[in-house]
């Protein structure tokens, strides 16, 4: 994978400030205490330089020491250095506190974008790769918060700093510790110039390894089964070198940063105890302002290489923002209409409808049919003929690409989202469930439902007596993956589900594909007192299931080839006929 820089460095930091807007007197305030504590900690070696001359001139009369002069500026260098803690304290704490807020903000902001995005961006991107931008990505921008900003505030005040009392010691001192600033800076420009394409893959190539590793964890049953360890732990090891070769480059150069400055900042040091020397041997300055001057050297070379090291950190910090700010920039569903009802007669009418995944690939093209209020309508063909998809483009799961779709002569797209998904109820092939109690899932179908409005749904959807052999019964918690479960059990709570939302269209996916024979024939019972006075779509390959529906639909590459009813369809001899027939087929 080639390694590229960040695409908008600039505009990513820029974006990522913005929301400090509403903290600007938050802001103000912190710098105010930044400046104060860095100005304490600066005076110091000032101060104790003046006890050095103090002590020095002592010596120079015969030990006549001034002890009040000493003693006050010992106190006063307690003092400054008290002060500097508690005001480090106190902006360590409110720093702590604005990061966390816009930490918040980030991941509220990302958990609603979630919602608002279209299917197909799921289709797309990995779940691991979502997940590590509202983790990692966000983790990296509120550490950046939290330390980066006060830590970049405080050491350019300190260089300002120390520069002028560097001035106020000597001037020629100065220039010449000065003069390692250019080389420096050099350094600094190319280790970040360096590091800044290596930061960026860093973060990509750990959202594919998230991605990677949560598809793995939430399918190990399916890799195990298939001996799909071996090609599992291929596909790690190659996002882990990907995500090693990145990483220990960023840090590497990351990690050059201080020794480089301070290797410099140590070439300055000899030329000033050399050149301080013959000043103090001249009578040019004193003791105590060699000392304080020495003291200022070597702590110059500290915040220059803060700021190199935060520098640094801004280009990781830059990745995460591009790839946060990136998602929340990601093309939304299309705006809601404003239609909005109590209930649907359960008409619904697909007029010339098209559609594609992809541009260029037509998956439906001219599906046109009409379905009365009540009717149990059933889909049927070969894998791929556009069976689902149907389903999906009714849910507005997608857009159409042309013509429309109405639900009770009003076109789905002039219906709120919210409101036309509300009076459908799904159970689909693929159940899914979350991690709590088998009372809470069922109810996931109705917020406000009672207990025994739970009861009687799973009752009628013939899972009450299984409930009733666990030994919390309806309290059993179901955990993260569910698999303390039958497959079949979690569909029939799904089912359950269903029923308890009490839709005024059904749409069932091949709804009783995991439970066996008698069950099977307990649920469609169930199904079809649930389907009277509904309209109903009904996807199965099982075409025994649906021999009482009101309508089969026979799709084949996405058209209607043949519609009616089981017997009619079986008297054509057509496409349903081969359907049906193949399903006794002895294959030789």
């Amino acid at each position: 994978m080639p390694l590229e820089k960040a695409k908008d460095f600039k505009g990513a930091m820029q974006q990522l400030f913005s929301y400090l807007g509403a903290e600007k007197g938050i802001l103000a305030v912190t710098a105010i205490i930044a400046v104060a504590a860095t100005a304490m900690g600066v005076l110091a070696p000032r101060v104790l330089g003046m006890a050095t001359d103090e002590i020095v001139f002592g010596f120079m009369r015969q030990g006549d020491f001034d002890w009040d002069t000493i003693v006050r500026i010992m106190l006063i260098m307690l003092g400054l250095h008290s002060f500097n803690i508690a005001l480090n304290y106190v902006q360590g704490y409110i720093m702590a506190g604005l990061s966390m807020r816009i930490t918040y903000k980030l991941r509220t902001q990302i958990s609603e974008k979630i919602h608002r995005l279209p299917i197909k961006f799921f289709d797309k991107n990995s779940h691991g790769d979502v997940l590590s931008r509202i983790t990692n990505d966000v983790d990296t921008i509120s550490n950046t918060l939290n330390s980066g900003l006060s830590q970049a505030l405080m050491s350019a005040v300190q260089v300002t700093g120390i520069i002028v009392m560097m001035l106020t010691i000597s001037p020629w001192l100065t220039l010449v510790a000065m003069a390692i600033l250019p080389l420096s800076g050099i350094c600094m420009g190319i280790i970040v110039k360096k590091s800044q394409k290596y930061f960026r893959a860093q973060q990509e190539n750990l959202g594919k390894l998230n991605g990677h590793i949560e598809e793995m964890f939430t399918s190990h049953v399916i890799v195990k089964s298939f001996n799909g360890e071996k090609a599992s732990v291929s596909e790690f090891d190659k996002h882990n070198k990907k995500l090693y070769g990145a990483g220990w480059k960023a840090n590497f150069f990351s990690g050059m940063t201080m020794p480089i400055i301070g290797f410099i900042s140590n070439i300055g040091y000899v030329a000033i105890v050399v050149i301080g020397g013959i000043f103090a041997l001249n009578g040019r300055m004193t003791i105590g302002g060699i000392q304080a001057f020495i003291q200022y050297t070597r702590q110059f070379g500290h915040p220059v290489a803060q700021l190199a090291g935060v520098a640094s950190v801004f280009q990781q910090t830059a990745a995460a923002a591009e790839r946060v700010f990136a998602f929340l920039l990601e093309e939304e569903e299309q705006e809601d209409g404003f239609a909005k009802t109590s209930a649907f007669e359960g008409r619904v009418t697909f007029e010339d409808v098209r559609f594609g995944y992809e541009p260029d690939k037509t998956v439906i093209r001219d599906f046109t049919a009409t379905v009365e209020p009540g009717q149990k309508i059933a889909i049927v063909g070969h894998t791929g003929a556009g069976k689902t998809t149907i389903v999906k483009l009714l849910m507005r799961f997608y857009d159409l690409v042309s013509g429309r779709i109405l639900v009770d002569g009003v076109d789905i797209k002039d219906y709120t989202r919210d409101d036309l998904r509300s009076h459908f109820g799904m159970v689909l092939q693929d159940t899914w469930l979350f991690n709590g109690s088998i009372a809470d899932n069922i109810r996931y179908g109705r917020l406000d439902a009672t207990d025994e409005d739970v009861k009687n749904a799973a009752q009628a959807a013939q899972a009450h007596h299984f409930i009733r052999t666990f030994p919390d019964s309806y309290k059993m918690q179901i955990n993260e993956e569910a698999d303390n479960i039958s497959a079949g059990q979690k569909q029939l709570l799904t089912i359950a589900r269903t029923i308890l939302a009490d839709p005024n269209i059904l749409i069932l996916d091949e709804a009783t594909s995991n439970v066996d024979t008698r069950t099977e024939v307990q649920i469609q019972r169930a199904m079809d007192n649930l389907m009277r006075g509904r309209t109903c779509f009904v996807i199965a390959h099982r075409l025994s299931t649906i021999r009482s529906a009101d309508m089969i639909l026979v799709m084949h590459e996405g058209d209607i080839v043949e519609q009616g009813t089981h017997e009619d369809l079986l008297a054509r001899g057509g496409v349903y006929t081969r359907l049906y027939n193949s399903q006794f087929d002895v294959i030789e």
